[in-house]
């Protein structure tokens, strides 16, 4: 399904996996991930949490960004949050490359629900390759 590194990569990934959050796809510089809001996962007024939609939309970015093959991490980041989700939304993360040159790299993220297309929020992450090859346990 994914080469060594990336599989690897995602089996040492015990965050996204604990809180369900799938790796579907990755590409040199886009990936694509989903996951299901839980009851765990809301505020107070019944949405979304940022934290959570952050945190898909970190996960899509790093595996994006990673996808090039040396160690590469977020320098800074930032997001939008355009429209509420809902326990039991569906959502899908895509990562996509927007410029990477030298060690750094900047990528967008845009978080769907996947039932109407609405989208929920916008990532932008700027990377910074540290070096070195990833372990493909």
């Amino acid at each position: 399904m994914f080469d060594p590194v990336t599989a690897a990569l995602y089996e040492r990934d015990e965050t996204s996996r604990s809180l369900g959050i799938v790796l579907e796809e990755v590409s040199a510089g886009r990936a694509v991930m989903r996951m299901t809001l839980a009851a765990t996962m809301v505020n107070g007024h019944g949405t979304a949490h940022g934290g959570f939609l952050f945190l898909l939309a970190d996960a899509a970015f790093s595996y994006a960004c990673n996808s090039h093959g040396p160690v590469t991490v977020a320098q800074a980041a930032q997001v939008a949050f355009l429209a509420p989700a809902a326990v039991g939304d569906e959502l899908v993360a895509e990562a996509v490359e927007r410029s990477r040159s030298g060690r750094s790299g900047i990528y967008d993220v845009t978080v769907r629900r996947v039932a109407d297309g609405t989208v929920i929020a916008e990532f932008r992450g700027q990377s910074v390759t540290i070096g070195g090859r990833p372990r493909g346990d």
